[in-house]
C-alpha cells in the first residue's frame, strides 16, 4: 500500500474544503454584480444597485460633481440609505420591482437552481471522503471526486448564467443601468470552480489503483486496493 496516499488524501481535502468554503459564501451573498444607472444631475442622490442569486440590495448615494470620465452612480462603497429585498419570484409576498423590469426571471431561477446542485454535489462529496476516512474505504474517494467535479461545474455555468443576466440588462434599451461590475461574491464562484474541479481531478487520481512501476510487472501483480 501507497503510505503516502492518505496523506495526499488529507491535503487534498484541506484544499477542497476552501473551495466549498468559497462556493457557500458565493451563493448566500449578494456581491455578484454592481449595476450603475446614468447620474442625469449632480448634488443630488441617485440609486446603484448590488445583487445575487436570491436578492437585490438598492442604495441611494449622494452624488458631487464627478470627472469627465466618471458617468455612473457610485462607487457603490460610498455611504447612503441601503435597502434589500429578495426576487418576487422566490418570495412572492415581497417586492422587487427593479429587477423584474430589467431581466428575465427566467436567468435568476435557473443560475440559483444550477448553484444549488453544486451545492448539493459538494455536501454529498464531503460525506463520501468523510466516510473514507473510517476503516479505509478508499472506495467512496472516487464517486467524492466526480461529485467534487460536478460541483465546480455547475458553479462556473451558474457564473455564466448570471454574466448573461448582467449583459442582457446593460443592453437593454428598458434599462436604467449602463455600467456594471463584479464583486466579490462573483470572484469567490470563480475561485471555488478552480480549486472544487482541479482537486476533484487530483482526488480521483490518488484513488486509482497504482500502474505497474517495472515493465514486467502486470496489473494482476500489482498491489490490491483495500
Amino acid at each position: 500500500m501507497d503510505e503516502s496516499k492518505p496523506l495526499k488524501v488529507r491535503l487534498t481535502f484541506s484544499v477542497i474544503l476552501v473551495g466549498v468554503s468559497l462556493l457557500f459564501a458565493a451563493v448566500v451573498t449578494d456581491h455578484w454584480a454592481i449595476l450603475s444607472p446614468k447620474v442625469e444631475e449632480y448634488n443630488a442622490t441617485c440609486e446603484a444597485a448590488h445583487f445575487g442569486l436570491w436578492r437585490l440590495c438598492t442604495k441611494r448615494i449622494f452624488m458631487q460633481e464627478q470627472g469627465p470620465k466618471e458617468k455612473g452612480c457610485g462607487p457603490i462603497s460610498l455611504p447612503g440609505e441601503h435597502n434589500c429585498s429578495y426576487f418576487k419570484h422566490f418570495t412572492p409576498g415581497q417586492s422587487s420591482e427593479i429587477f423584474e423590469v430589467t431581466t428575465q426571471k427566467e436567468y435568476s431561477i435557473s443560475a440559483a437552481a444550477i448553484a444549488i446542485f453544486s451545492i448539493g454535489f459538494a455536501i454529498i462529496g464531503t460525506i463520501c471522503v468523510l466516510l473514507s476516512f473510517r476503516k479505509k474505504r478508499d472506495y467512496l474517494l472516487k464517486p467524492a471526486s466526480m461529485f467534487y467535479t460536478f460541483a465546480g461545474l455547475c458553479i462556473i455555468i451558474s457564473v455564466e448564467v448570471m454574466r448573461q443576466s448582467v449583459k442582457r440588462m446593460i443592453d437593454s434599451e428598458e434599462t436604467v443601468w449602463i455600467e456594471y461590475s463584479y464583486s466579490w461574491s462573483f470572484a469567490c464562484a470563480c475561485a471555488s470552480f478552480v480549486v472544487l474541479f482541479i482537486c476533484g481531478i487530483i482526488l480521483l487520481l490518488i484513488a486509482l489503483p497504482r500502474f505497474p512501476q517495472n515493465p514486467w510487472e502486470t496489473c494482476m501483480d500489482a498491489e490490491p486496493e483495500h
